[in-house]
């Protein structure tokens, strides 16, 4: 099924509830409302402005999200890339690997000459000849690299159990409600969200992933660098075995103490 063909879809069945005894006093065409279709992740469907099919829904609605989360019908989950690269930049600056090319010497000469060169044409005054009004601030190149880095990604997955849920948003002295409910026998969920209050200071709920400055990590108890406290598997397994060696050196010597003459 493509993707405008379920969009018309879902506007026409929106449009005909109206339609059934009156069971809809407003449709989504109200400009008072706004209506999402979105999934089990958070991420947008359909929604009457198309450029946001495939943006995660916190980042068009900021607000409802948040409630949505304290609320518990969405929940955050971490997802960690310990292979992730990151673009870091610094300042060129002269090295120290210039002074082993051949031709440092002959570069250091000239530039020698040029500024006893300079020097005489300053003594002269005749530094007017050449002297313009444009000028331009000698600027530092960046460049940029990637090194390894350890990253953290935010999703969100919804609560299986909601079926229907309606809430409230205080908004500068106003107050936003919306419904969310969920499509049966799909991981779709149609939320409407009404538009008489402006709620852009709560600012937008994004998935921009950050990096891991600092992690800790743990080995049986003892802060040491082996493994994530987050990741329960060992990477060096060291400990196990030395504590393996205590239990079996203490069996041994209870048994021969027992078997001694």
């Amino acid at each position: 099924m493509k993707m405008e063909f379920f969009q018309r879809k879902f506007w026409t069945a929106s449009r005909q509830c109206a339609a059934l005894d009156g069971k809809c006093s407003i449709s989504c065409d109200n400009d008072e409302i706004s209506c999402y279709l979105i999934d089990n992740n958070g991420f947008i469907v359909i929604a009457e402005d198309s450029s946001l099919t495939g943006v995660f829904f916190g980042e068009a609605e900021g607000a409802v999200m948040s409630k949505l989360i304290s609320m518990g019908s969405f929940t955050r989950v971490n997802m960690y890339n310990y292979q992730a690269t990151c673009r870091v930049y610094s300042e060129i600056s002269d090295t120290a690997h210039k002074l082993l090319h051949p031709f440092f010497a002959v570069i250091t000469s000239v530039q020698k000459l040029l500024a006893e060169f300079v020097i005489l044409l300053i003594e002269f005054n005749l530094y007017s000849w050449w002297r313009s009004d444009l000028t331009a601030e000698a600027r530092r190149g960046r460049r940029s690299m990637l090194v390894p880095c350890d990253m953290e990604y935010p999703a969100f997955m919804s609560e299986r159990t909601i079926k229907e849920t309606v809430g409230n948003i205080e908004c500068e002295g106003c107050v936003r409600s919306f419904v969310i409910q969920q499509i049966p026998s799909s991981n779709l969920f149609m939320v409407v969200i009404d538009n008489e209050c402006d709620c852009s200071e709560f600012g937008p709920v994004t998935l921009d992933p950050v990096e891991i400055i600092e992690a800790t990590v743990t080995s049986l108890g003892v802060s040491a660098r082996c493994f994530r406290e987050t990741v329960t598997f060992q990477c060096g397994g060291r400990g196990v075995p030395e504590l393996s060696k205590r239990k079996m050196g203490t069996a041994l010597t209870g048994n021969l103490s027992r078997t001694g003459p």
